[in-house]
């Protein structure tokens, strides 16, 4: 078997264009959220649990590239998983952390200190892959279900109990008229209508947590908290294969059009931020979960970057 050349070392030119580029498709992805497209881009890929473990960076750069993409990983991990990315597909780059440990420049000794650096890495969407035969695949995301039933019910005691650890007593009882819900910061109380169908109570219970979370009128406009709350809602129970998207408002992202790009990021991130800490709060046991965040590459770990 002859050995592999080894890889070209760039130079410190090439390095630079590669950090330029790289920052150009940033921005490039960024800027997409200042329309109402490119917002509906991002929270379709943000709601796919097999994409949700990037960071937002990265969530953005994929949905720049590959708006219909469900579940990335790169070459070696899709062998892992039982799949071979097909003959002439295109690579989606996304940025991943390179630590570098530095060294002193007269001994060559390491100092202890870390330098952290950023490269692009290449990953390839479900998509653009095709199972192995006779290997058995691994399961990519959970089964969806409909906003009926009791399908998820398993998941209303864990939520409750991180509202209630936010210092809101939550209650269950029949409410009428059509609002399903409410939470009242003064008083640190949400009521859920108990009429409605277990599922329907774990969307409305995750609605109000997120209000519970800091998401008011007094910090954000209605419209707003509108928002952020009811995108953020999408992604949590999406990430656990419950589809709340004809119970969800249409994602409107006409408030942050006439807005600076910092504050449409800003919000971005918040809502990036909320989904994780309350994905995190009910789905910690979840096995599929666990299974998909253990057999993905390290650089597609989440990072802040």
């Amino acid at each position: 078997m002859a050995n592999k050349s080894p890889r070209r070392r760039l130079s410190e030119d090439e390095r630079a264009e590669r950090r330029r580029a790289d920052r150009e498709r940033l921005q490039r992805s960024a800027e997409q959220l200042l329309s109402s497209d490119g917002w509906q881009r991002w929270v379709r890929v943000r709601s796919r649990a097999g994409l949700a473990r990037l960071s937002l960076s990265n969530q953005l750069l994929v949905a720049l590239a590959c708006p219909d993409a469900t579940f990335v990983a790169g070459f070696k991990a899709w062998l892992g998983l039982g799949y071979c990315v097909k003959k002439g597909e295109r690579a989606i780059a996304i940025i991943a952390p390179l630590p570098l440990k530095e060294r002193d420049r007269l001994s060559g000794e390491e100092t202890g200190e870390t330098r952290l650096l950023f490269k692009s890495v290449f990953v390839f969407d479900r998509a653009q892959v095709d199972p192995i035969k006779g290997v058995e695949q691994a399961p990519l995301e959970p089964p969806a279900q409909p906003l009926t039933g009791d399908s998820h019910a398993h998941l209303l005691s864990p939520l409750r109990a991180f509202t209630e650890s936010l210092g809101f007593n939550v209650s269950f009882r029949p409410i009428s008229g059509a609002t399903g819900g409410w939470c009242d910061q003064k008083n640190r109380r949400i009521v859920v209508d108990s009429a409605q169908p277990t599922n329907a109570q774990l969307r409305i219970l995750t609605h109000e947590s997120i209000h519970a979370l800091g998401v008011d009128y007094q910090q954000y406009t209605r419209s707003q908290a509108e928002v952020i709350v009811d995108t953020t809602t999408l992604i949590v129970l999406s990430a656990v294969g419950l589809d709340t998207s004809g119970e969800t408002v249409p994602y409107v992202a006409g408030w942050g059009e006439t807005g600076a790009l910092q504050a449409v990021t800003e919000f971005a991130q918040l809502i990036d931020t909320l989904a994780r800490r309350v994905e995190n709060a009910i789905t910690h046991s979840e096995h599929n979960n666990e299974t998909l965040g253990n057999t993905a590459e390290q650089p597609l770990q989440e990072t802040c970057i």
